[in-house]
């Protein structure tokens, strides 16, 4: 696809060179500088200064003054001209002979140096020498395949090197060692310095004029088979793709990124970067293309003509604006070689960001993302595209010049609904994308609160997302939004991140009681409780309790039992006027308490006795409805005995007082083994209730965390009910007897033989007198077994004590206490392990002097 890389401008007319003398062609050009020096073929030299000129509107001219002329006075074509400049010499190749001259006059060094028999010259422009005072020519001499190294001076020549060839060479071009020959069939790499050669692809010079131009450092460029411009370094490999020519080039120029070629009626260029053909020029009658330190000049027989190229910001530019992206981003990438570090980076990303936006518009959004990413596109330049999404008090000012051409997404989209939804779906993406990264810094709320907006408009679900999350939305903006696409539950959501939980509570519970609409939420009184539940305003807390238990109070009851448990712990809401407040609310009132008994289990009678009464009236409300036990009856009275039994807290008198009279034989049961009435208990259980089960459980739990002798008490006093004189019930005798044969090892078979009726046979009692002799022995084997062990641990404290006695000691009045440091007046002291001895009552005391060794005091006395 075509591009404006370059103008062609005029740098010499044909008056100005040759006048009205016809038969003047041009031969040869060099340009060094502004100078520009011009070859003919009746054996002039030509000198010109160019001057460039650019005009206010930036189109660039050339004028051209001539300084003087010379005449070689050998009546041949002046072949080819080479500059010098740190020599200030001009090399002219003319009859075969490479003459020096003087670049300011034109005339011949006084030394008269030069090199004949040279067809066609080059300069090594890596030269190997390393003196910067001489050039280095490689010329292909008349003698057959033959090449020639010379090193050129001011006002001498010196050959350095002749090498042979395997076939006539045609061209040459030289980069260090290494020389690119054009031969009669074939391209090679050669290297002079060891003779090394590398064959490159057949080439027929016959047919085609052969083209070798060193383009770079040990690359160069060739004219190949098929119109195609080869790349080749000099390994004899090609890093480049070529680019397709014409069959009738003549000549090729380098001015990077582009390769300019010349043919009969056209001047082509093609992209080093893509290989893309960009530009064609028509010139006809041109013969000469060359580049001169990036100045690409072409001439023809009467006229010189300069190539200027456009400035690459401008191509890119008209890229871009053509809508070539890929184009125009491997044109900046090329570019980079050619502008300053600094410049670039700020050009290139410029570039990428407008190419981004160019992607957008055509909805490739991917590739949009991606260039803006890498641009580092500053994001409030996409989101100020969509109306009202950035804050109004944001300071944002466009780009200038701008990114693009489009004032808003209206335009872009042109009205079309469908692109506008998936604009705003990618810009969702995008700005969700960015707004943790470093792209974000110094524009987060406008960034926040324009994807608010948005999640709000769409009615998208992360909107809850992004305000339950730290963000950073504008409060003025966001609430207008919102309230505008009724979102009043997410307002509220935005209230509360703010710090203004009263205005949030104040729309949910509108919402809660229809007021307000917003399906958001179908569990809100729910999620209301939660929010109460871990408030720690607690005037908020107390103003909404009332609403919140008329509407749940069971539900609502968890603003009080689920709060924080460090909250709890500091009580920081007194339970006496959290009790108050539910007086109204029996539910909330019974789990509130259960929860301060049961769950934090503190330790206060009031509440304990507190939750026992009302479960009491709870049960005799539901019995005074119902004869039946239902299941809510059921589970209060299961509720009821575990707290009566558990607990030790409430006032055992008082609530017995309260069931006096009822038929809750159990529930006084319970109350009358708390006040260690044992015989009462059983006899309600066993007499009234007829549960024997129940009885012998009561025998158990009573007995939980107490001694045997206890429970063996509790067990006999239930025989003795059984037993008890005037029982004659057949069922109370059968109890009696499963007590004894279940429960043998609690009874002492002694007592129970003394109590037991005559009449029973043994056969009756058989369970129980098996296990009674069997724990008899049992209890008598584990007393010998703890006796034996009893008389070895004593054995071995005998052992210690014979072992501690030893040699004998002798006390005598000069043996001093090692305590008090005073003389034994009596035969009683004590011995330490060490050998120490005090008095008695110094050891006695704990406060021992340091000069005697701590260690327990486990010797004996010995008087």
């Amino acid at each position: 696809m075509s591009v404006k890389a370059f103008k062609l401008v005029s740098a010499v007319e044909r008056e100005m060179l040759m006048g009205d003398k016809n038969y003047i062609n041009i031969e040869c050009i060099e340009c060094c500088g502004k100078n520009l020096y011009i070859g003919t073929n009746d054996c002039f030299i030509y000198h010109f200064l160019l001057d460039e000129k650019v005009s206010t509107a930036g189109k660039i001219t050339f004028a051209a003054t001539k300084q003087l002329h010379k005449y070689l006075g050998l009546k041949k074509p002046v072949s080819e001209l080479k500059a010098a400049s740190a020599l200030t010499r001009l090399l002219v190749l003319c009859d075969n002979t490479i003459t020096l001259v003087n670049m300011i006059n034109l005339e011949p060094v006084p030394t008269g140096a030069r090199i004949k028999g040279a067809v066609t010259f080059t300069l090594n422009e890596n030269p190997v020498s390393g003196d910067p005072f001489c050039v280095e020519v490689c010329i292909i001499s008349v003698k057959r395949r033959t090449i020639q190294m010379f090193m050129v001076f001011e006002d001498r020549v010196q050959i350095v090197k002749e090498v042979f060839t395997p076939e006539q060479p045609c061209a040459v071009a030289v980069d260090g060692y290494y020389l690119c020959l054009a031969l009669t069939t074939q391209y090679i790499i050669l290297n002079y310095n060891t003779g090394v050669s590398q064959d490159l692809f057949p080439y027929c010079s016959d047919e085609k004029r052969p083209i070798v131009k060193r383009i770079g450092r040990q690359e160069f460029l060739l004219a190949g088979p098929g119109g195609l411009g080869m790349f080749a370094t000099v390994d004899g490999i090609s890093q480049r793709a070529p680019v397709h020519w014409s069959e009738n080039v003549i000549g090729a120029a380098l001015c990077f990124p582009y390769v300019v070629a010349l043919d009969d009626e056209f001047i082509t260029v093609h992209s080093m970067l893509d290989q893309q053909q960009k530009q064609t020029l028509p010139f006809k009658e041109g013969h000469i293309l060359q580049d001169f330190e990036g100045k690409v000049i072409v001439a023809t027989n009467k006229g010189v003509y300069i190539l200027v190229p456009l400035p690459l910001e401008k191509q890119i530019q008209d890229l871009l604006a053509s809508h070539r992206v890929e184009e125009a981003l491997v044109l900046a990438k090329g570019a980079r070689r050619n502008i300053p570090k600094e410049k670039f980076q700020v050009m290139y990303k410029r570039i990428l960001q407008q190419a981004g936006f160019i992607q957008f518009a055509q909805l490739q959004f991917l590739e949009a993302k991606e260039l803006f990413r890498s641009g580092q596109l500053d994001v409030r330049e996409l989101i100020s595209l969509y109306p009202f999404l950035l804050p109004t008090s944001s300071s944002f000012i466009r780009s200038h010049p701008p990114l693009h051409e489009y004032a808003d997404l209206n335009q872009l989209t042109q009205g079309d609904q469908e692109k506008m939804t998936k604009c705003k779906r990618f810009l969702m993406s995008y700005l969700n994308e960015v707004r943790s990264t470093e792209v974000a810094n110094g524009y987060k709320e406008d960034i926040d609160t324009a994807l608010l907006k948005l999640y709000a408009e769409a009615n998208h679900e992360s909107l809850l997302d992004l305000l339950v999350s730290e963000n950073f939305c504008l409060l003025t903006d966001s609430a207008a939004w919102l309230e505008k696409h009724k979102k009043y539950f997410a307002l509220g959501l935005l209230y509360h991140y703010n710090g203004q939980d009263a205005a949030a509570l104040q729309l949910w519970v509108k919402i809660v009681d229809g007021d307000i609409q917003d399906s958001t939420r179908s569990d809100l009184y729910d999620y209301i409780v939660d929010f109460l539940t871990f408030c720690s305003d607690q005037e908020l807390v107390w103003k909404y309790s009332e609403w919140i238990l008329q509407k749940n109070e069971e539900v609502g009851v968890q603003i009080f039992t689920k709060r924080p448990l460090e909250e709890q712990e500091k009580n920081n809401i007194n339970p006496d006027d959290i009790i108050s407040c539910l007086n109204k609310y029996p539910k909330a009132r019974v789990k509130y308490l259960e929860h301060l008994v049961l769950e934090r289990k503190i330790q206060k009678e009031k509440y304990h006795t507190h939750l026992a009464v009302l479960y009491l009236e709870a049960v005799l409300q539901l019995k005074s409805v119902t004869t039946d036990n239902c299941t809510e009856t059921t589970e209060l009275l299961l509720k009821l005995r575990s707290l009566l039994q558990k607990s030790d807290l409430y006032r055992i008198r008082f609530i017995l007082d309260k069931i006096q009279g009822t038929d809750l034989h159990m529930e006084s049961a319970i109350l009358y083994g708390k006040l260690e009435e044992h015989e009462k208990a059983l006899h309600i259980l066993v007499h009234e209730l007829k549960d024997f089960h129940a009885a012998e459980e009561y025998c158990v739990w009573n007995s939980e965390g107490r001694d045997s002798q206890h429970r063996r008490r509790l067990f006999h006093l239930l025989l003795s009910v059984y037993l008890a004189p005037g029982a004659s019930d057949c069922a109370l005798v059968m109890a009696a007897v499963d007590l004894l044969n279940n429960h043998a090892a609690e009874f002492d078979a002694g007592l129970v033989l003394q109590v037991v009726p005559d009449s029973w046979s043994v056969q009756l009692l058989s369970p129980f007198l098996a296990g009674a002799v069997r724990q008899s022995i049992h209890t008598k084997r584990m007393t010998q077994v703890a006796l034996g062990l009893a008389q070895a641990e004593n054995l071995i404290y005998k052992h210690e004590k014979v072992k501690q006695k030893g040699a004998p000691i002798l006390l005598s009045d000069k043996k001093v206490c090692q305590v008090c440091q005073n003389p034994f007046c009596e035969p009683v002291f004590v011995r330490y392990p060490n050998g120490s001895m005090a008095h008695t009552h110094c050891a006695a005391n704990r406060h021992l002097n340091s000069n005697v060794t701590p260690h327990s005091p486990s010797s004996s006395n010995q008087t």
